[in-house]
């Protein structure tokens, strides 16, 4: 993301959000709760807001911002969502977009599986 503004933000939440309900067949009326993170680069908008445009209306979200570790990718959103599902850890798909890739070079969107304890994790991050 190169800017940051509420639209780029909310765009790029929903992008996220959209590949990750895509990639695991996830149904909004199973997921229990999701965190949203930020880098500290991105403070015009609330991800969670995104996730409520889509109509994850039942679902408790929070917004928090990441740890600033000097070096760390710059201008990422990430989301850990908790959902109940019959899928194994292995199933689960992850999702790593644009910058974020290098976080997990073994999980990245064309090849991501595994996770731990129904959760899913995901990022959309740039250098």
């Amino acid at each position: 993301m190169e800017k940051n503004t509420a639209e780029a933000i909310l765009a790029a939440t929903s992008e996220l959000l959209v590949l990750i309900v895509e990639a695991n067949d996830l149904k909004v009326e199973d997921v229990a709760s999701a965190i949203f993170t930020t880098t500290s680069d991105l403070t015009a908008a609330f991800p969670a807001k995104a996730a409520r445009e889509m109509g994850w209306r039942d679902v408790a979200l929070l917004d928090a911002q990441e740890i600033p570790v000097p070096g760390s990718l710059e201008r990422c959103i990430r989301v850990l969502i908790h959902w109940n599902t019959e899928e194994s850890a292995a199933e689960i798909k992850h999702v790593y977009l644009k910058g974020a890739q290098a976080l997990r070079p073994d999980r990245t969107r064309e090849g991501a599986s595994g996770s731990t304890s129904k959760q899913e994790e995901a990022d959309y991050g740039d250098r």
